[in-house]
């Protein structure tokens, strides 16, 4: 090519560039060259962007981030969303059935603000005592009213809650437990420790695991076998088992961090292992490809190309194994504070508000004793429902 094509070419390129804009006239460039450059250069996005546009088409996903979103926020601000000190014992209001909300009173007269009825116990004729509505007054429920005071995050004194009801009537909206314990406030209570522990103990499997992994994927060799033969002489103990021992060991008069500790470790003794496998499945896979080889070329150290180079291509591994174990360890605190050997009193965890549905007749009378059930289900169902989005949007270049 002569000098002179050469330059008519950077000319005409620089006729296109500059035809996307209004020329000293103030006349607009031409709509079709205009969007046809605009297409090529939206292209050109962030691997954030594409991330985020590939997961938002997940509905599923969404639903379930709101949902973890929500029991987070029930969690943080418990005292917020509690009209009643969860932990107050209140015998004369044992086993109170669930508040109704109504808008239409017992004359069928409709209202536009909610409201509900005080309660009564009497007597039915097995002589057995049971909680009525007294319809002769409307109570109507208040959003943001003063009720018991509390700390928020321990520092700020305040006595505002969301929602509660007008005069000397009460709203419990999950019902009360046999301390007369509104359930609705000690269920979000109970997230506070169900919630963070499942969270501390994925960090501690999810640090553990991706470290083993990327060492034994990166090097191979020997280090690989010696490695992997340890990972699975740890998968060989049976999980529930060994948490069922291991809980039933803490000594009772440890204070509550340290119990809160140690379950944490004990969740995530055993639950590193499947991580660890992943990520060297996928470092054995990538430590020949090009960029590792040119890093290694340009005297990048060890460290560095395993942590700056092939880690963060295992992010979605990673992701999809800790939306996996978050919920493994909500079942397994859950179910080991059932049986008595996990979370005790004073701690609240879904596990401990689920002792006491242990019995089928008290069960059988007051089944929204259960309430803690739908809590531990929505955690488990949005945690997986917000992995499989994060899954897929973790690589968004591939067809969907």
């Amino acid at each position: 090519m002569s000098e002179s094509s050469r330059i008519q070419e950077i000319e005409q390129d620089r006729s296109i560039e500059y035809s996307l804009f209004p020329d000293a006239e103030g006349r607009m460039p031409d709509p079709e060259l205009a969007t046809a450059l605009g297409r090529t250069s939206s292209t050109h996005e962030s691997y954030g962007t594409l991330v985020w546009r590939k997961f938002r088409r997940s509905k599923v996903a969404i639903i379930g981030g709101l949902v973890v979103v929500g029991l987070f926020v029930l969690a943080i601000f418990y005292q917020f969303f509690s009209p009643y000190d969860p932990v107050k014992l209140n015998m004369r209001e044992g086993f109170i059935p669930p508040t109704q909300i109504h808008f239409i009173d017992s004359a069928g007269k409709f209202h536009f603000q909610p409201f509900v009825y005080k309660r009564k116990q009497t007597l039915n004729a097995n002589m057995t005592s049971t909680w009525v509505d007294d319809t002769t007054v409307r109570y109507p429920v208040i959003f943001f009213v003063r009720g018991w005071e509390y700390e928020l995050f321990g520092l700020i004194p305040t006595d505002l809650h969301l929602f509660g009801a007008a005069g000397d009537a009460k709203i419990f909206l999950l019902g009360t437990d046999r301390f007369g314990r509104d359930m609705f406030g000690r269920s979000c209570l109970a997230g506070r420790i169900s919630l963070t522990m499942a969270l501390f103990g994925t960090l501690i499997s999810v640090f553990v695991g991706a470290i083993v992994g990327v060492f034994s994927g990166y090097y191979g060799g020997a280090v690989d076998n010696w490695t992997q033969r340890f990972v699975e002489f740890v998968q060989s103990f049976p999980q529930l088992p060994l948490w069922m021992a291991l809980a039933a060991v803490i000594p009772i008069t440890w204070d509550q961090f340290a119990v809160f500790v140690t379950m944490s470790f004990i969740f995530a003794l055993l639950s590193w292992t499947l991580l660890a496998r992943e990520v060297r499945g996928k470092v054995l896979a990538l430590r020949e490809t090009d960029f590792v080889l040119a890093a290694k070329e340009m005297g990048a150290s060890d460290g560095r190309i395993m942590f700056q180079h092939l880690l963060p291509n295992t992010f979605s591994h990673i992701i999809v194994v800790l939306t996996l174990t978050i919920p493994t360890i909500i079942l397994a605190e859950s179910f080991l504070s059932f049986l008595g050997i996990g979370i005790q009193e004073p701690l609240v965890s879904w596990g401990t508000m689920m002792r006491d549905a242990q019995t089928i007749q008290t069960l059988g009378f007051n089944p929204w004793i259960a309430a803690s059930v739908f809590f531990i289900v929505a955690a488990v169902l949005g945690f997986n429902f917000l992995g499989d989005g994060l899954r897929d949007a973790a690589d968004p270049y591939a067809n969907d």
